[in-house]
């Protein structure tokens, strides 16, 4: 039992340096480990059982790496700005996989439990796994294929280009059509 409340005192001073939990601590009337115990247990829960766990994962893997990136650009240092750009790059090409198989992830059990262990390890600096990742499949892959990556974006640029400009050509006959109505009706109701 000492053991249990050396580890609880130890909790508590790693948690005294987080004014947010001193304030929910005020106003609970609640211990401040005992609330990170609970809220941890229910984020957990949530997430192993699917319950918005879509959401909490993709919260988690975009908040504290977009809040870390913005630090790591005002920092002089360049290590960390590259970690954070391989976390990016190692996090876009999951994304877009996860597009493209959604529908069968959707049947694999505690598929979100699984993803937000993915992205911790992959964004924590203590596992590096998005750098492992990279230098072992990502960085080969993409420099194979760059060419071809390339061509496919020029593509998409050019499609996306002409989609517009025949997206304006048709607002721009549909205003003058609708302009022209408008005036007819104008002129019979002044003719009345």
């Amino acid at each position: 039992m000492d053991q249990v409340k050396n580890q609880l005192k130890l909790f508590r001073n790693k948690l005294n340096q987080i004014p947010a939990l001193k304030k929910a601590e005020e106003a609970t009337k609640v211990p401040k480990e005992y609330l990170t115990i609970t809220g941890s247990f229910i984020l957990l829960s949530l997430i192993f059982f699917g319950i918005g766990a879509g959401s909490v994962c993709s919260i988690i893997g975009f908040l504290y790496p977009a809040y870390k990136s913005l630090l790591a650009i005002e920092s002089k240092t360049r290590g960390d700005d590259t970690q954070w750009l391989i976390y990016w790059v190692v996090y876009c090409f999951f994304m877009m996989i996860e597009v493209f198989t959604d529908f069968l992830l959707y049947w694999i059990p505690f598929y979100y439990a699984f993803k937000l262990a993915f992205l911790l390890w992959a964004m924590l600096p203590q596992t590096k796994g998005a750098k492992f990742l990279y230098d072992s499949f990502l960085k080969d892959f993409l420099k194979k294929n760059e060419s071809k990556i390339d061509q496919a974006l020029d593509d998409a640029k050019r499609t996306a280009g002409s989609i517009s400009g025949e997206l304006a050509a048709a607002t721009a006959e549909i205003s003058a059509a609708g302009m022209t109505a408008a005036a007819g009706a104008m002129g019979d109701k002044k003719a009345d």
